[in-house]
């Protein structure tokens, strides 16, 4: 079954729908700050994305581009996108839809990085995704995961 990703609409319906949620209050996933930032700069692109199952939204994630002189991840340094609150409701795990969203974002070509939740890492290393050898003045307490294209990826 193909299932469409969809840039969501930076409004008060998607708030709503992120409360549906049922980690939405969890720090490491809360996109709430994010969209009413952007409601309120009134930024029509959004980077939020989504799968909606019939009218219900059931999976989402946020996609920034970063530019390369922000990079401290990829040689050479290059544009790239962060992906962020990768989140698939819970009846609607093992369907998919977390993979169909991170192969959204490797469609744009451009290398990624990411910070896995807890016990993800397996998720994470199917969809081709490398750690980094850890820098504390870099890393801050993440442990970034990167994809590249090439799937080569620079320590």
């Amino acid at each position: 079954m193909d299932y469409k990703v969809e840039r969501l609409l930076v409004n008060y319906k998607t708030l709503e729908e992120f409360k549906k949620f049922k980690e939405y209050g969890i720090q490491e996933l809360s996109m709430m700050d994010d969209l009413e930032t952007n409601i309120i700069e009134n930024d029509s692109e959004s980077p939020f994305y989504g799968i909606y199952f019939g009218d219900k939204l059931v999976a989402r994630m946020s996609l920034y581009e970063r530019k390369a002189k922000f990079d401290q991840y990829f040689e050479p340094k290059q544009d790239f996108l962060e992906l962020w609150k990768l989140e698939v409701l819970p009846n609607y795990r093992q369907k998919h839809y977390g993979s169909i969203l991170v192969e959204f974002a490797k469609s744009f070509g451009k290398p990624i990085k990411t910070n896995p939740r807890v016990k993800s890492e397996e998720f994470w290393d199917k969809m081709g995704f490398r750690s980094v050898s850890y820098d504390m003045d870099r890393d801050l307490g993440e442990n970034p995961l990167l994809w590249t294209p090439e799937t080569t990826i620079s320590q």
